[in-house]
């Protein structure tokens, strides 16, 4: 079984700046930044053959290349807050490919993806924090903006759980712009 997402790289131009917000706050697993990404679609445990599968249909995606920035700062889970990241600027462009990507999953089978696509880069899961504690994190960085920068291709990569944070390892590359 391979655990598997698409998504698009970030470029290290953009690091140091999403280093800068990884701080000062209580239960954070802050990210590294090999593992900084925008993911399009999360296909999760697939089979060799659904792998291969799926190769082929991300490998028939058109897609422009793409200009990407961030903006602010969020998180996941009002309640219960799970996740801190950087906003990824929204286009219709990078919609379209997450939307083609969301196509490929259901033609390979695999149920729709019931959340709504929210580009982020992810920086830090969380564990016991509260929302004021992320409300206070958040104050000082909402203005966060990074340079824009060119993506000229998205990578299905596979996820490795091990001691520490998950390693992604980019198993296929898909070119933007053809």
């Amino acid at each position: 079984m391979y655990r598997l997402f698409a998504a698009l790289p970030v470029d290290p131009v953009i690091v140091p700046g999403l280093k800068a917000l990884q701080t000062v706050l209580p239960g954070a697993s802050w990210r590294p930044e090999r593992n900084f990404h925008i993911t399009l679609r999360f296909f999760g445990d697939l089979s060799h053959s659904q792998a291969r599968d799926l190769d082929d249909l991300l490998g028939e995606i058109r897609s422009p290349a793409l200009e990407i920035w961030l903006e602010g700062i969020g998180w996941f889970g009002r309640r219960e807050p799970s996740s801190v990241w950087a906003r990824v600027r929204q286009t219709d462009e990078l919609s379209a490919l997450a939307a083609q990507c969301e196509r490929a999953a259901r033609r390979l089978g695999l149920p729709a993806d019931r959340r709504n696509f929210t580009p982020h880069v992810t920086l830090a899961y969380l564990h016991g924090t509260t929302p004021e504690d992320v409300t206070t994190w958040a104050a000082p960085r909402h203005a966060y903006r990074s340079d824009a920068f060119r993506v000229n291709s998205f990578h299905l990569y596979s996820s490795h759980r091990g001691d520490g944070p998950s390693r992604y390892v980019a198993e296929a590359d898909y070119v933007l712009g053809e």
